[in-house]
């Protein structure tokens, strides 16, 4: 019988098993058994989900350049653009913008977590109900093998609620109705309640007295998901700040290389000048082959520069539309309308480092890791205590039924109850694994108070570097300025004494280079003072204030504590900076015409020998 027995077993099994590999490999929607994983299988990418694409065309390259409509555009609109446009935090990288890896969701996502460590804290409903028949063999007559067939359901209901003190309130109720079949035996015993009823209510409170004790220790989870909030606030505004810099430096770097372009078409159409010069002086039998060859190749040079000069302008115009968040085409050309400051910025040493260990952002996250690891060697000291509980328990307990000849009993209430007082001690020998924890985080302790001094001594070198840059590039400026007029007096004269033969045609074109590369050089020197001026704002982390810019709390609806069945509730959604407050001087004229870009005027002789031309005027 048993043989037969196993046999039915194995053949059910082999079906179950066979019916579960058919409906695996025939890719079922539910199958009892997954196959193994023989193969990789990939996706084609065109399955995926497909990402918006820009409507714009082509942008433009120095092949394909057409003159399109300004659109004069001051450096608040610009800051204030990209703030509009920052969902995604970008940052300037050279002659591009990338990502910084931080939106405006980061923060609000962090502070989900603050409610998911105060759900600890939440009471806690269990309720198991289940219903039972058995049906058991049994001799109970003592003649015969008759059935004992039984009903019975369960309710266990559990409430539970933890404190802040780190103990444990529980309410529990429990009853169990069951009821039986009238066999020979239940007749025969007239004590036998069925159908019964058994219940209880019982009331616990389990309180840590060591381990696990005390509102810093339960509380300490909750005070370490606030400060992640904050960190991530603050990793936002460090990436705000660098996009304000970035908008800035791209600004100042468009007018650069408008300035740039501006010179080296000057100096091509100068160049160009001299060699019509140098071809007239050989047709009349002054001049020579050879200045004829050296003007058409300073002529050549100086194009290609004014080729890479309108690429790096084309560069930094994409740099600066992509950190605003503009598409890389646009039907207008932008032109930078805010000057340049001309004044000199003196900063005051002390009060830089003070606003510097105040306001930077990477360093109050330094200070914010310092406050964590602080919760954190809290926990540590207290897990490094042994395991000491008090436990009080009290119960109700209750029985109800009816007797075979039909009469009803019942407890009454409070009639049967049970209590229990207990102290319970667990202590791993040696407490190793906490006490190493213990030791781990009072070095981690140290290391952050090793790197918030660390941060603030390479703050101060960075702003040590930036003044040194504030003062280096002014200086520059002054210098660059006045090498400019002396190149432009030095180009008039130069090309004076070519016209009437008392110089070689090597001293104008130098003159020609000398005079743009001046122009160009005083223009960066000026440039680069004022993104240096922007740098120390950063440095110093006060970028966004001296601009205005705040940050709000934008809400959203989201499922609240009574679930779909009801309205949603507000949560904190976005964490978005405001548009800034004007502050640079306004101005409707190019920004680079701070540089008085005017060709200077070369002198004329009055009279030409025949088929001399004067050069003409760029």
């Amino acid at each position: 019988m048993r043989f037969v027995t196993n046999r039915l077993l194995v053949r059910a099994l082999a079906v179950l098993l066979a019916c579960s590999a058919k409906f695996t490999y025939a890719q079922k929607p539910f199958p009892f058994i997954f196959p193994e994983e023989r193969t990789m299988q990939i996706r084609d990418p065109s399955q995926l989900r497909a990402a918006r694409i820009p409507n714009t065309p082509p942008p433009p390259t120095v092949s394909n350049h057409a003159d399109l409509p300004p659109r004069q555009l001051s450096l608040d609109e610009a800051i204030r653009t990209a703030l509009a446009n920052s969902e995604v935090v970008r940052v300037l990288n050279g002659v591009s913008a990338s990502s910084s890896g931080r939106t405006i969701y980061d923060v609000a996502i962090q502070n989900a977590a603050i409610d998911e460590a105060n759900a600890t804290f939440d009471p806690t409903v269990t309720a198991n109900n289940s219903f039972n028949r058995i049906d058991r063999p049994s001799n109970s007559n003592g003649t015969a093998i008759i059935g004992n067939q039984g009903d019975s359901y369960n309710l266990d209901f559990d409430l539970s609620k933890k404190t802040v003190t780190g103990g444990t309130f529980n309410l529990g109720v429990n009853a169990t109705p069951s009821k039986q079949a009238q066999d020979p035996f239940i007749l025969q015993n007239p004590t036998f309640l069925n159908p019964r009823t058994s219940s209880s209510a019982d009331l616990s409170f389990t309180q840590p007295l060591l381990r696990g004790m005390g509102r810093r220790a339960s509380l300490a989870p909750i005070v370490l998901a606030r400060i992640e909030t904050e960190r991530s606030y603050f990793q936002l505004k460090s990436g705000v700040q660098n996009l304000v810099r970035g908008v800035i430096e791209g600004y100042w770097g468009v007018v650069f290389a408008r300035t740039d372009a501006w010179a080296r078409r000057q100096q091509e159409q100068q160049s160009k000048g001299a060699l019509d010069l140098a071809e007239a002086r050989l047709r009349v039998g002054s001049g020579n082959l050879g200045d004829v060859a050296q003007a058409r190749l300073a002529y050549n040079n100086f194009r290609g520069s004014l080729i890479t000069a309108e690429a790096n302008l084309l560069q930094r115009e994409a740099a600066l539309r992509n950190v605003l968040g503009f598409p890389p085409y646009d039907p207008e050309q932008l032109v930078p309308v805010t000057p340049p400051q001309l004044d000199r910025v003196a900063p005051d040493w002390t009060e830089l480092l003070t606003l510097a260990q105040e306001r930077r952002p990477d360093l109050i996250e330094l200070k914010l890791i310092l406050e964590a690891d602080e919760q954190r060697l809290l926990q540590a000291r207290n897990q490094a205590l042994p395991q000491v509980d008090a436990v009080g328990l009290y119960r109700w307990n209750g029985l109800e039924g009816e007797l075979p000849a039909g009469t009803m009993l019942t407890s009454r209430p409070g009639q049967f109850t049970d209590w229990t007082l207990a102290v319970n001690f667990s202590v791993p020998l040696g407490l190793r694994q906490s006490r190493a924890n213990l030791r781990r985080q009072e070095l981690v302790i140290s290391r952050d108070l090793a790197n918030l001094d660390q941060g603030v001594h390479a703050a101060s070198h960075f702003i040590a570097a930036n003044l040194r840059n504030v003062a280096q590039f002014y200086e520059q400026y002054e210098a660059y300025h006045a090498a400019r007029a002396a190149a432009e007096t030095n180009l008039k004269l130069q090309y004076a004494e070519y016209r009437n033969g008392r110089t070689i045609l090597l001293n104008l074109l130098q003159g020609i280079t000398d005079w743009g590369n001046a122009v160009s050089a005083e223009a960066q020197a000026l440039l680069q003072y004022n993104t240096e001026l922007a740098n120390l704002e950063q440095q110093t982390g006060t970028i966004l204030e001296t601009h205005g810019v705040r940050f709000y709390e934008e809400r959203f609806g989201a499922i609240g504590p009574l679930s779909r069945l009801f309205p949603d509730r507000c949560y904190p959604g976005t964490t978005t900076p405001d548009l800034n407050y004007d502050r640079y001087p306004p101005s409707h004229r190019p920004s680079e015409e701070v540089f008085d870009l005017q060709t200077p005027e070369l002198p004329r002789r009055r009279r030409l020998a025949p088929g001399m031309e004067p050069l003409p005027p760029p």
